[in-house]
């Protein structure tokens, strides 16, 4: 169901009986926009109040739901401080973790991951290996962990994952991240549509970034033009762009021109098929649902569904990598799993201002 919404919220044309769900969806997303633009005001008048660091506070998040591309641009954030011979903390809330989230878990005390990625989520394990130096924390309450990073680390600066609604910490600088491709769906706010709040709310921000995980470049300048007047804001382009294919258990890296088949489990996954079709023939694909967390059954699943198409080559992304490694690991098995590696080419020092 999650999937056939997520397609209504971005698909053009609907169907008869997607118009029908839409409709219901449309009458539901009155009551949850008036919360939410309640909500807003009494944060603005000050009658809700947000929580002061000391640390400097920026928060990474975007206005719509789905992958846009806030973890890989997080990890360079991170990454531009500690060049600095900053102290960095991240918090993350923790998406489809098992473990609990009401109180803080240390994911990396800069080392890399602590815990597996089914205990602490896909993304918090990502970071943690992709960044390290820096601590990362998750918890629902985003000052909870803003006070175990302190009294544990005393970082020079906090970097709030995914945080532009949550407005209980201060932060001295705002980002929002907006998908070059999708951008706003059909503008519509949940359920009928992608959006968190509506399109005022970004007149938060401080800064918007254009994500753009395809080849279109041009477009995606010109969507930033637009955003520019439109908004009045400073507009950045990040640059997803794919590195390489490697084995997820050896590390080997995959020819190109290679049959290939597909799965995920992350928000609008139509960029990471089009970074494969690049350079591979991608016979099949198979969807799971945002931050699945994945079990022996669904590799079996995966797996038939690859010798049913005659695939070897199974390719995920990074953050489903780290949910699947411990299922395949020490496991004999009839096809190779391997994973895309991305990287995001952006001005950091210009978007921050330092």
């Amino acid at each position: 169901m999650k999937l056939l919404i997520s397609k209504i919220h971005y698909k053009k044309k609907l169907s008869i009986y997607e118009k029908l769900i839409f409709y219901v969806l449309k009458f539901l997303s009155i009551f949850y926009a008036f919360v939410v633009e309640i909500r807003n005001k009494l944060y603005d008048k000050k009658i809700f109040r947000s929580y002061s660091s000391k640390a400097f506070v920026i928060s990474i998040g975007n206005i719509t739901t789905g992958g846009v591309g806030k973890t890989p641009f997080t990890v360079e954030v991170a990454k531009y401080f500690l060049a600095l011979n900053k102290k960095v903390g991240i918090i993350s809330r923790g998406y489809g973790a098992k473990l609990s989230n009401k109180e803080p878990n240390l994911i990396s005390d800069g080392s890399g991951a602590l815990l597996k990625a089914d205990l602490a989520g896909d993304e918090p394990v990502w970071i943690s290996d992709n960044c390290r130096g820096a601590y990362v924390v998750t918890c629902r309450s985003r000052i909870k962990a803003e006070r175990f990073l302190m009294k544990k680390f005393h970082p020079d600066v906090i970097i709030l994952d995914d945080a532009f609604q949550h407005r209980k910490i201060k932060r001295d600088l705002d980002i929002v991240l907006v998908d070059a491709k999708n951008k706003f769906g059909n503008a519509n706010v949940l359920p009928a549509g992608p959006l968190r709040e509506s399109l005022n709310s970004i007149s938060r921000a401080d800064k918007m970034v254009v994500v753009n995980k395809g080849f279109e470049i041009e477009k995606a300048l010109k969507f930033c033009d637009y955003l520019k007047n439109r908004y009045k804001k400073e507009i950045y382009l990040c640059k997803i762009v794919p590195d390489s294919i490697y084995n997820i258990l050896d590390g080997s890296k995959l020819p190109e021109g290679n049959n290939i088949m597909a799965f995920s489990a992350i928000g609008q996954p139509s960029g990471f098929y089009e970074f494969l079709k690049q350079d591979y023939k991608l016979i099949a694909v198979l969807e799971f649902e945002d931050h699945h967390n994945y079990d022996k059954s669904d590799i079996s699943k995966i797996i038939e569904f690859a010798q049913e198409e005659n695939i070897e080559n199974i390719v995920t992304t990074e953050k489903d990598a780290v949910k699947i490694i411990d299922i395949i690991k020490d496991v004999d098995m009839p096809v190779k799993f391997y994973a895309l590696r991305l990287n995001a080419l952006v001005d950091i020092k210009e978007i921050i201002g330092e």
